[in-house]
């Protein structure tokens, strides 16, 4: 049995991110490991027994004008936290610490304190924190290179973050002081979910005897497959610029085929206005939804459309769709295609193609037999390829060579 830490900004379901902790400390725990969380005190946060060691919650949207360079402060370096942390791991004496998105609220100083009690830590790279300032490789949501080789001057001269320069601003710093401070050099392994990622680390510089690629997992039995042809076609995701929506509304707009999107985000209104404006009734927002009813609009689907057009790492909906027993329709871009089979689990088109996607909608939602075949191929991908026991042994093996 190990004692593990697992650090994570968040400690309640926000995102992709802190579903891959909830699962992976469920499934650790599953196989007798002692799992300790540490996080930031936030009022969403599940119940935890060791909430009182919780850093304070770091939040630079309410910070008034007096309060934001002491927030900057600790966006860039969290002193309270490392303090908070110290104090755990004096009192846990974990053997090993997994970190998950630390950036901006634990911050890197959770890795001195690691570092100051001999434990090693390991990270899972969930985005592009480590070579873009602003995560997402993304500028006015284009895919932007810039700031390759860890030049990340170009987040600030293109304010990348929110297009604010102050923001942007924060993050280049913070960037800068990682970098020129070698806080990155602590980490025994970094973790990246799909082999796009790797090779997008290994290219911007980091070492690559330290980046392993271990593939998410679902917990199969909590999905009740349906292979049946379902009366809509799904999206399920934020609704911004990067995700695609619109390139789905222009390619499906021609078609008369019910379409559900699940969701919301900043451009919510304007997509509500686009299909209104072009008169397709056949498009439905339902808004963010989750549990039973996130579980139910996946199994009543024809299939997921995943039209993203940003460099998307390893898409936990992606797995969700397989698992339910239902095909996807998704860009080629990022780590996309390595979990999408042509004509076998899905189809694959251009990323911002919207003919192409139309043509992919179309050919699929008229064959229902293939529905139902890529349907079962999905799930037997899922059961194979991402379960949670092939997760658990490469974690095992990773966690075992960061301690020897």
């Amino acid at each position: 049995m190990m004692r593990i830490v697992m650090a994570n900004n968040y400690y309640y379901l926000r995102g992709g991110a802190e579903r891959v902790l909830f699962e992976e400390k469920q499934l650790l725990q599953k196989n007798d490991h002692h799992v300790i969380v540490f996080s930031q005190a936030h009022l969403s946060n599940e119940h935890s027994e060791y909430a009182n060691y919780f850093a304070p919650f770091v939040d630079w949207r309410s910070s008034g004008l007096v309060n934001k360079i002491p927030t900057a402060i600790n966006i860039i370096y969290n002193c309270r936290s490392r303090r908070a942390f110290l104090r755990l791991v004096e009192d846990a004496k974990p053997e090993i610490v997994h970190a998950h998105n630390i950036y901006g609220g634990l911050t890197t100083s959770i890795l001195d304190a690691s570092e100051k009690k001999g434990v090693p830590v390991i990270i899972t790279l969930h985005d592009y924190k480590l070579i873009c300032p602003a995560y997402l490789m993304l500028n006015r949501g284009n895919i932007c290179e810039d700031c390759k080789g860890r030049k990340f001057i170009y987040c600030l001269i293109n304010r990348c973050h929110k297009e604010n320069l102050a923001a942007s601003l924060v993050y280049c710093v913070e960037s800068y002081f990682n970098k020129w401070l070698r806080k990155y050099d602590r980490i025994r392994y970094l973790i990246c979910p799909s082999l796009f990622s790797l090779r997008k680390h290994a290219d911007s510089g980091m070492p690559e005897e330290k980046l392993v690629h271990i593939r998410n997992f679902v917990n199969i039995t909590d999905y009740k497959p349906n292979y049946q042809k379902g009366d809509y076609v799904l999206f399920v995701g934020r609704l911004s610029k990067e995700k695609g929506v619109l390139t789905l509304l222009e390619a499906v707009k021609r078609l008369r085929i019910p379409i559900r999107i699940v969701g919301d985000g900043p451009l919510k209104d304007k997509y509500e206005a686009y299909i209104k404006d072009k008169g397709m009734a056949h498009v439905i927002f339902d808004g963010y939804r989750s549990g039973v009813e996130l579980r139910s609009l996946f199994q009543n689907s024809a299939f997921l459309v995943f039209p993203s057009e940003c460099y998307e790492n390893a898409p936990m909906t992606i797995l969700e769709a397989f698992a339910y027993g239902k095909p996807v329709i998704g860009s080629r871009i990022g780590g996309i295609p390595e979990m999408i089979e042509p004509n076998k689990t899905g189809l694959l088109f251009t990323p911002g193609d919207a003919d192409e996607l139309y043509q992919c909608i179309n050919a699929l939602w008229t064959k229902s037999s293939l529905v139902l075949d890529m349907g079962r191929a999905a799930r037997r991908k899922v059961e194979e390829e991402f379960s949670p026991d092939a997760h658990y042994e490469k974690l095992m093996e990773t966690y075992r060579n960061a301690m020897g």
